[in-house]
């Protein structure tokens, strides 16, 4: 029997290059806040979900797997990578399994635990791919076009997982049918009224737990919320609760961090100010504190997979947490804010401090998924060669004018 089981185990695994060949042909279909909420609330139907899911969760996982192999090789064969790559490989054989079910309520179930299950084996993407791009790093020479490739790639696969998680938890919430104990009035991970003031407040005093632990004292929060439709009332969108509180808290500690190291040796820290807008068309969140701020030169480095300004946790560490880690908090930040077309931003003052500001969709309507698409102009990028820059590069040597220069 278990002969039996191998044998079938070894012909789905040889069939995977099929799969993701015909599922990555198609592109994903994004959806918006307001298609998310009137499902989960309106026409909640499981079998509906279950029959969307089944070719949905293909054509995502199928469509980054491509962009996988687009890697260069010395990364490739990283085990960290190799260890994800066999993932996505496991969820996309799992999935498979109920293309042809007849979607009753014992096929449901265990769709729902699959679901679950996937969900829990992708909790380390993140941390397991940084640890690639480690032992990558480590071991060979780097180079500015495999680092914008990787840069490239990174974006996608985590804006990928995102998007993939986020079908999972609306399905194994909206039909599990418990009520989430923090946020009661949720439909599935997305919160019709989410008060932003609350979540800023939420983010503030967990960074803060931190801060405190780790310097013994932390800056105050200074919070102000500003709609000129809705004078004296809290203000409130069509959000994924947990997505704000993420962006939020990374920018807290950071701004924290920043503070109390510019302040060392001041009985007094100033606050980090928070300003909340609503308009129209944006809500806007600025983050603004007086941390000494960074050089615009560096402002495109802390976007970066490839650069970080704190030492990396060791692979496994799992002690308190870091006010600073790999250095992935702002660029995975940043994806969380344009998954529904959003964006986050930065605007540095180099001796005095740093505005960081969150841009949502103020409209559920306009907030539609942003997916990563698998065509050629995916691999063009990948493509991509450093040719020789149209502008002057300036030179840090003393210009000596009595040495005549040739033609180009």
């Amino acid at each position: 029997m278990k002969f039996v089981r191998y044998i079938m185990k070894n012909a789905a695994l040889a069939s995977v290059p099929k799969h993701i060949d015909h599922f990555s042909k198609f592109s994903p279909s994004p959806l918006s806040m307001k298609q998310f909420l009137d499902f989960g609330s309106i026409n909640a139907c499981e079998k509906t979900s279950f029959t969307f899911l089944r070719q949905e969760l293909p054509v995502r996982l199928s469509n980054i797997m491509k962009e996988i192999n687009l890697l260069p090789n010395k990364l490739l064969t990283t085990p960290s990578v190799q260890t994800v790559q066999s993932w996505y490989i496991q969820s996309l054989m799992e999935i498979l399994e109920f293309l042809d079910k007849n979607p009753d309520d014992k096929v449901l179930g265990e769709f729902v635990e699959a679901l679950v299950t996937i969900r829990n084996r992708h909790n380390d993407v993140v941390p397991t791919m940084a640890q690639g791009i480690i032992e990558y790093k480590e071991a060979f020479p780097q180079d500015q076009v495999t680092n914008q490739n990787i840069q490239y790639f990174l974006d996608r696969l985590y804006m990928s997982r995102i998007s993939i998680r986020m079908l999972i938890n609306q399905h194994t919430l909206v039909f599990d049918g418990t009520l989430n104990p923090v946020h009661p009035n949720t439909i599935g991970s997305i919160d019709p009224h989410c008060e932003v003031g609350d979540v800023v407040r939420d983010a503030f005093h967990s960074a803060k737990t931190l801060c405190d632990q780790y310097y013994l004292r932390s800056p105050d929060l200074v919070l102000q919320e500003m709609c000129r439709t809705k004078k004296n009332l809290p203000i409130s969108i069509v959000y994924v609760p947990s997505h704000l509180y993420h962006m939020l808290f990374e920018l807290f500690k950071n701004a924290m961090r920043a503070t109390i190291e510019t302040h060392d040796h001041s009985s007094t820290l100033p606050p980090v100010e928070v300003m909340v807008a609503l308009g129209a068309e944006d809500l806007s969140i600025k983050m603004s504190d007086k941390g000494g701020g960074v050089p615009f030169r560096r402002i495109d480095n802390l976007f970066s997979y490839m650069f970080s300004t704190a030492p990396a946790p060791r692979r496994g560490e799992r002690a308190r947490p870091p006010l600073a880690g790999f250095g992935y908090g702002l660029p995975i930040s940043r994806l969380y804010a344009q998954y529904f077309q959003g964006d986050l931003q930065l605007y540095s003052m180099e001796g005095h401090g740093t505005d960081a500001v969150i841009y949502l969709k103020a409209l559920s309507t306009d907030s539609v998924e942003r997916l990563p698409v698998y065509n050629k102009t995916a691999l063009k990028n990948y493509k991509v060669s450093l040719e020789v820059d149209d502008w002057c590069v300036p030179s840090r040597e003393p210009l000596d004018l009595s040495v005549h220069k040739g033609p180009k």
